[in-house]
């Protein structure tokens, strides 16, 4: 839930400051922020701008996991047409920093009960997303969680709604399916970051995956056809 901030969690001049990976001083975040935002000066209306444009400017790829640290600063995913939950949230957070709101990376474990079978052999079986990556946001004094992993046109080859941010409630995943059926459930929540401690991700990801996970690089677009996230060929970069 959106949680107030007390004088114990006031905003720290870290959640606006560039950091490695939240490099919001960076040419290309500057421009996506400025762009985005345009003449809007109100922060929750800028977040909101910012949110929807990560979310659907970026197509989600669960198969985009790559070692190499480079590809997971925000200046990198900005130039980009495809990525996954975490980098996405990286550069949200980074973008939201750029026009001057506090921000800062989030984590949780979620089970994702609609899944495609490529997507389920690359995790071994699993249906568990460890690490999934959301931005938390300080708007009007609360923080505020938006995960903009799934973009629009993809929700709607899953037959669900985007998620929709308005500045005010949290944003996370779908809870239910358009047929009621549960779609995502929060499993384990992992805490916040100042920046992204990927090597604890990646860490984490042999853990539960193995090493498999990482046999090779796959930052590039699916093959067409693949699955139901695989991107049409306009998305694909």
């Amino acid at each position: 839930m959106s949680s107030p901030v007390s004088s114990a969690d006031s905003p720290q001049e870290e959640y606006l400051a560039p950091g490695h990976f939240v490099d919001s001083d960076s040419p290309e975040v500057q421009g996506f922020a400025r762009r985005v935002v345009g003449g809007e000066t109100d922060p929750i209306a800028m977040a909101v701008r910012l949110f929807e444009a990560v979310r659907d400017e970026i197509w989600y790829d669960p198969f985009g996991l790559t070692t190499d640290p480079a590809a997971y600063r925000a200046s990198a995913v900005a130039a980009g047409g495809s990525n996954w939950c975490v980098p996405k949230a990286v550069l949200l957070t980074a973008a939201a920093r750029a026009v001057g709101i506090p921000a800062r990376l989030g984590f949780a474990d979620v089970r994702n009960h609609l899944n495609t079978p490529r997507l389920r052999e690359r995790m071994g079986g699993a249906d568990l997303f460890v690490y999934h990556g959301y931005t938390d946001l300080l708007l009007d004094g609360r923080w505020v969680k938006a995960t903009p992993a799934f973009n629009a046109e993809l929700c709607a080859r899953f037959e669900v709604d985007p998620i929709a941010f308005d500045g005010r409630n949290d944003a996370l995943m779908h809870e239910y399916a358009s047929g009621g059926e549960q779609y995502m459930e929060y499993v384990n929540d992992r805490g916040v970051h100042t920046d992204l401690p990927l090597d604890e991700i990646l860490a984490t990801f042999r853990e539960y995956y193995g090493e498999a996970m990482f046999a090779a690089d796959h930052s590039g677009p699916a093959p067409a056809g693949a699955d139901a996230f695989t991107a049409p060929a306009a998305a694909e970069c």
